[in-house]
């Protein structure tokens, strides 16, 4: 959601949504001043073997905001955002990157799986597609 919005992100749901006990205790052990790294909430997904769209959603519901995309594209301060364009692309990355377009954007999920699959921290595949011009969209937490 955008800053405007900061503070009513249940706002985005049906009025009524109830989320489990276990993902509401997981995510109280692991909020820090009413914030969760996307990382950590992706870890919190993966040991409870929940999508990660249900924990942005409950993270949502309990109007916790989400930090350091780990896209980079945001959650890191008004200074230090580290996303940058790449310098160097390389071909057979750009190639993967447009075979993955869907409407001509990349989705966060195809970029994760981009970034396993050539050996690269994901904010190199955003890097990339920051000098492509291509928008990655479809947060799986629904941040964006």
């Amino acid at each position: 959601m955008a800053h405007s919005n900061t503070g009513n992100y249940k706002a985005k749901h049906k009025a009524g949504k109830k989320i489990s006990p276990r993902l509401v205790e997981a995510i109280n052990r692991k909020v820090v001043n009413g914030e969760m790294a996307c990382g950590q909430a992706n870890r919190i997904a993966g040991s409870l073997r929940l999508d990660l769209k249900d924990v942005g959603t409950a993270l949502d519901l309990m109007e916790i905001r989400i930090t350091k995309c780990q896209l980079g594209f945001f959650g890191y301060g008004q200074d230090d955002k580290p996303l940058k364009p790449a310098k160097i692309i390389k071909t057979d990355m750009e190639e993967a990157i447009r075979e993955a377009l869907v409407d001509n954007r990349l989705t966060c999920r195809a970029a994760w799986d981009l970034a396993a699959r050539f050996g690269v921290p994901k904010m190199r595949i955003s890097s990339l597609c920051e000098t492509l011009n291509i928008k990655i969209t479809s947060c799986q937490l629904g941040a964006f």
